[in-house]
């Protein structure tokens, strides 16, 4: 018997259901909601990056409408958007139950960059990667909670790589139309409108919304057309210009974010400023009171206490600092509302208040203005008290005042598809009923409840992951089908972005492109920041031994390398050059690949689908690290310096590392003697363990100490876990 069709307003009411799911990244960490707009446009959805909203551009309503004629289609829509509906109205969340007075005054989580997803390219690292994932928890959670950045409309750089294998930058315009966000109006129905006072202007602002599950991250945006184009411009790219732009952008960022929040009516009992770029905003606060009438010792110490502070940079010369020439052009406008000197305005930025030398650091007026300060993994916590003991003289360094939440990742959001359908196969019960039809128009005719919600609950369930541990919830042969499923994908990935990469393609290249690297080779991936302490070229400084390993026909390796280095890093840039140049004129040639313009996608395809993720920073320098969390779930092993967040996750079965938990002071002598032990690592215990087979070709050695990462890593180390602490020691305590 056929179906029964849709009614016009049934139809109607999922178009409009479609596209306000575009504009909710929501979307970006439910596989379901992926697949759906994939299926609209197969093509469209590869070449858009994955942008729910361009999608739905490309396909007309009129081929909309008639494709969810189509019952099968019309289902699965029905089934994504009672799900959306089911998620966005829980009222059952951690943040009702445990956080419930931020729910009306929520937390204004300030950063100068959020990495949501590839469809929106505003940030340039892990520090943006860390705020889109902490804000992603927050959504799930249920805490009250908003976000606040610059919208760059022509967002980080777009990486090439030259004939001389430099890399090159361009830049693409960000068209708000094609862009998971909408305009913030005012009561009017109007755009709203702010102003903040830079040098001699008044700066106007503008300002954009993205929703974020039940989030909202608000995008300050100075392309207003009655600035001046330098002004318009100081919102063009993340991080992009001289120190002048940057003192601008932290001004728009810090006292424009609170004005914005001002004027929508949100009242946040704390603000968090993720790095110090946002530090400005403590003199906002301190100028409004002012202005109700308190004096500034007052004001300052009634600011303290709404704020907390973020560091998230172990080295001195990665904390921004302005001159006093700098500050009285760009800044004068805080000296005047505060009452305050030129001198005592600088003093608030310096370590020595009296050393007139001295700039004006973020870092430091943010840890005077904070009443809880925190690092990024434990011994980020003991190298930032070293760092700063200087502001609390008298203080021994283990009690100065800046504690650790050590980072974690959004683990539905890193999760590939092909790994998400495979746990969700094992977690779904199968006992899901109908729900009864509720009228015309109502998208629950389609739904089948009992599926979506458990899901999200149960893979941040530590119960879920000791699970792993038992081979008779998922055998060795499952677990080992879903990593050669997961590098051969990986694999495919590189050939098809390389052969995009080649300059000049013949006939006969795409033959050799589709036999490049090696399904069962061990695969060996790097890929982050090219900053030069992250020491991307390690492993070839035993090149003759690493050409040796990529030959053995018996237990072959293999490596896939993928970063940006800052445009202006050339050092960094000096690194990718020579992997690129390894990569197409050594011996690893065939062995060793560059995958150019890393970004999000890219790393989702690396973390699940190579065997190893190499991480070898130069210690104590690795804030944290992000990266290798994302790997965990997906079954990717790490192979690591014991720095930053592996330093506590690493317990000797489940993973790899690179020396012990020490290092020299001498950096040449770290360096040679780290490249020593990640080759004896490599040899004696890494490529041992993966090629030790039994009679059926597995190898049950290697997938213990997978089983024994996801039970021990996973939801240690997720922004579910990490955004808890920060609500139980930082947004719940005064």
């Amino acid at each position: 018997m056929a179906n029964k069709p849709l009614s016009s307003e049934e139809v109607t009411s999922l178009v409009q259901g479609l596209n306000q799911l575009a504009r909710n990244l929501w979307w970006t960490w439910d596989q379901e909601a992926q697949e759906l707009f994939q299926d609209l446009s197969p093509r469209g959805w590869q070449n858009l990056y994955h942008n729910a909203v361009a999608i739905l551009h490309e396909v007309s309503e009129t081929e909309l409408r008639a494709r969810l004629q189509d019952p099968d289609f019309a289902s699965h829509v029905g089934q994504v958007l009672q799900d959306f509906k089911s998620y966005m109205g829980d009222k059952k969340t951690w943040g009702a139950k445990h956080a419930p007075a931020l729910l009306k005054n929520p937390v204004a989580y300030f950063s100068a960059e959020f990495g949501f997803h590839e469809t929106l390219p505003i940030a340039a690292g892990g520090l943006g990667i860390l705020a889109g994932d902490h804000t992603k928890a927050a959504s799930d959670l249920g805490l009250g909670f908003c976000g606040i950045s610059l919208f760059y409309r022509e967002g980080y750089f777009q990486q090439a790589v030259d004939h001389n294998n430099w890399q090159t930058e361009f830049y693409s315009r960000l068209d708000p139309k094609n862009l998971p966000i909408e305009p913030v109006m005012d009561a009017q129905g109007k755009p709203m409108v702010l102003s903040v006072r830079i040098a001699l202007s008044d700066v106007k602002l503008l300002a954009w919304r993205a929703n974020v599950g039940r989030v909202p991250v608000y995008l300050l945006d100075a392309n207003h057309p009655d600035n001046e184009l330098h002004f318009r411009d100081l919102t063009k790219r993340v991080y992009g210009g001289d120190t002048t732009t940057r003192i601008m952008q932290e001004i728009i960022l810090g006292v424009g974010g609170v004005r914005l929040l001002r004027a929508l009516g949100v009242q946040p009992s704390t603000f968090h400023m993720n790095e110090g770029h946002a530090a400005f905003l403590t003199l906002e606060l301190i100028r409004e009171k002012m202005a109700g009438g308190r004096k500034f010792d007052d004001a300052l110490a009634t600011t303290k206490a709404e704020c907390i502070f973020t560091t998230h940079t172990p080295v001195e010369a990665g904390h921004d600092r302005f001159n006093s020439e700098l500050m009285t052009y760009a800044a004068h406008d805080f000296a005047e509302q505060l009452k305050l000197s030129s001198e005592q305005l600088m003093a608030l930025g310096r370590v020595n208040p009296a050393d007139k030398h001295e700039p004006f650091c973020m870092t430091v007026l943010a840890l005077k203005i904070s009443r809880a300060a925190n690092a990024v993994s434990e011994l980020h916590g003991e190298v930032s008290r070293h760092m700063w003991q200087c502001l609390y003289p008298g203080v021994a360094q283990d009690k100065v005042p800046i504690g650790h939440i050590t980072n974690g990742v959004h683990v539905a959001g890193w999760m590939k598809g092909t790994v998400r359908r495979f746990w969700r196969k094992r977690l779904t019960n199968g006992n899901a009923q109908a729900i009864t039809p509720a009228g015309t128009g109502d998208t629950t005719r389609f739904w089948q409840t009992g599926q979506g919600h458990d899901w999200a609950n149960q893979i941040n369930s530590p119960d879920f992951w000791q699970k792993m541990l038992d081979p008779k919830f998922v055998s060795d042969e499952e677990l080992w089908a879903l990593r050669y499923k997961l590098r051969r994908e990986l694999i495919e990935f590189s050939r098809r972005r390389l052969l995009l990469q080649a300059q000049r393609v013949t006939h006969d290249d795409f033959i050799a492109f589709d036999q490049l690297l090696n399904p069962d080779a061990l695969t060996i991936g790097f890929a982050r920041r090219f900053a030069t302490y992250k020491r991307a070229p390690l492993i070839f400084q035993q090149f003759e031994n690493i050409v040796r390993l990529t030959r053995d026909t018996k237990r072959p390796v293999q490596f896939i390398f993928a970063g940006k280095a800052h445009p202006r890093d050339d050092d960094g840039k000096r690194f990718i050059q020579h992997i690129i140049h390894l990569s197409r004129f050594s011996d690893l040639k065939g062995h060793l690949v560059f995958i150019e313009n890393y970004d999000v996608h890219v790393a989702r395809q690396m973390v699940s689908g190579c065997d190893i993720w190499l991480n070898n920073p130069r210690r104590p320098l690795e804030a944290s690290g992000t990266s290798g969390m994302k790997a965990s779930c997906q079954g990717c092993l790490n192979l690591s310096i014991l720095d930053g967040w592996w330093r506590e996750g690493y317990d000797g079965t489940n993973g790899f590392a690179i020396g012990d938990d020490s290092h020299p002071s001498s950096v040449e002598e770290q360096d040679r003697l780290d490249s020593a032990n990640l080759y004896k690592a490599l040899t004696e215990q890494v490529i041992p363990c993966y090629y030790d087979r039994d009679a059926n070709g597995i190898p049950r050695a290697w997938l213990q100490k997978i089983r024994r990462a996801m039970a021990t890593l996973v939801t240690q180390f997720s922004t579910c876990r990490m955004v808890q602490d920060y609500a139980e020691k930082y947004y719940l305590t005064k």
